[in-house]
């Protein structure tokens, strides 16, 4: 009886074996990831971006995405890094949203890309000419020429939509820059020294003049340290120019894109 047993596993084994393993179905195919939802992503962005980027994404605080190519996200995957991690110090990252809706967002902030270029009033060429008449190149930089005082404005087209170069025109105070800081130190002497924010730590500062001086202080030699935090050295053009030549600079900043 054992030698019959052990015959019949000896053939059950090789019929096994014969037909080999049983075969296992295909994983079945996974499916593509949704298509972005362009609408949902319009809401966030007017919801959490556009206080900076503009509501039509021309620029504000932030940059202008009216552009095919962005600075900081060379393809989608880039977009969606910058929008989940941000730019620190100036962008704070999108930690509440989930990667669905970063997703969204970031087709519609690349969305604004294919909108065609604005058409604006003026002329660049008298635009660059009431540029140079009204003395811009003593506070800022465009194209390597000028003083750095003021923010450079080589690629300043790029960076800011027309309505926000018309605000900051007619009232520069109401667009200072989050990183632009303009400090009244007066010394011991009683020496007024009026200048942008270098540097800045706990015991000293460090100052530029519009003359391009530097000048450093210990804070405890000081006799006063005014931050004027809502005072520019700008003036106020909507005052200075007539309306066809804001048309024309805005016109002319509007075109300053830097290198392509």
């Amino acid at each position: 009886m054992r030698v019959l047993a052990a015959t019949m596993l000896s053939l059950i084994l090789s019929v096994v074996a014969a037909r080999g393993a049983p075969q296992q179905s295909p994983p079945a195919p996974s499916s593509p990831p949704a298509a972005p939802d362009v609408a949902a992503g319009k809401l966030i962005f007017e919801g959490h971006c556009a206080l900076c980027h503009g509501i039509d994404g021309g620029g504000g605080r932030g940059p202008s995405l009216r552009r095919p190519k962005l600075a900081h996200a060379a393809d989608d995957e880039a977009l969606k890094s910058v929008i989940e991690n941000g730019i620190q110090p100036d962008m704070p990252p999108a930690w509440y949203l989930s990667p669905e809706e970063i997703a969204n967002v970031a087709a519609y902030a690349r969305s604004f890309g294919n909108v065609p270029p604005e058409v604006l009033p003026g002329d660049p060429a008298r635009g660059k000419a009431v540029y140079v008449r009204s003395g811009c190149s003593a506070c800022h930089i465009l194209a390597g020429e000028g003083s750095g005082y003021g923010p450079e404005l080589t690629d300043v087209g790029a960076r800011r939509g027309s309505s926000r170069l018309r605000e900051t025109l007619q009232n520069a105070s109401k667009t200072i820059p989050e990183d632009f800081l303009f400090v009244e130190a007066i010394t011991s002497s009683g020496q007024t020294i009026r200048g942008i924010r270098l540097n800045e730590d706990t015991f000293s500062i460090q100052l530029k003049d519009q003359q391009g001086r530097f000048h450093s202080f210990r804070k405890s030699d000081l006799r006063t340290l005014k931050k004027l935090r809502s005072e520019t050295p700008m003036p106020a053009y909507g005052s200075v120019l007539s309306a066809s030549e804001l048309d024309d600079l805005i016109n002319f900043l509007a075109s300053q894109r830097g290198k392509p």
